[in-house]
């Protein structure tokens, strides 16, 4: 019998919370990827939300495996349960004035939700060529560690991290 790989359950309960948060009115998805890199066997899923009353402000979360995570799992001789799992990475993505305060702000909002231990990226993209003071800011939310099968609770309980985050960014 075929048993999915900790990868898919996590996916699969992952995509069936956000999916059930669309339905219920919260969110709203705008996009979705499951990928298979055959060069590197390795998978790649995203999926794109936003609150379904926001200003601009998406989220997309990622969930990530490589090979070495996949045959931690399934090989006999490699058997190694810490390999076992996947890399999880969130990404919200806004427009803002280019703004040194607010870019503060941002950061400091983002570590009162998620904590310290966590390590935030702002990345800001603008056009030189044209006289704008707006920019679009991804931030990256990396965990600097794999995320388990035995953690699903955590990637549910992440979701309710990531919608008050996307409320208190809307808001500033």
């Amino acid at each position: 019998m075929f048993d999915p790989t900790a990868f898919e359950n996590m996916k699969v309960v992952l995509e069936g919370a956000l999916y059930d948060r669309d339905l219920e009115g919260e969110i709203s998805i705008l996009d979705r990827n499951d990928l298979i890199n055959l060069a590197k066997l390795s998978r790649h899923y995203e999926i794109t939300f936003s609150n379904r009353n926001g200003n601009g402000v998406s989220c997309t979360f990622i969930l990530k495996a490589a090979l070495e995570n996949l045959a931690a799992e399934l090989h006999p001789n490699i058997k190694n349960e810490a390999l076992a799992g996947a890399k999880v990475l969130v990404v919200f993505k806004l427009e803002h004035e280019n703004n040194q305060e607010l870019h503060q702000r941002i950061n400091e909002l983002l570590i009162d939700i998620w904590g310290s231990e966590r390590t935030f990226t702002q990345k800001i993209s603008y056009n030189p060529l044209e006289d704008c003071s707006t920019i679009t800011k991804e931030i990256f939310l990396d965990f600097n560690r794999l995320v388990l099968e035995d953690q699903i609770d955590d990637l549910l309980m992440m979701l309710d991290y990531i919608v008050d985050s996307l409320q208190k960014i809307n808001t500033l």
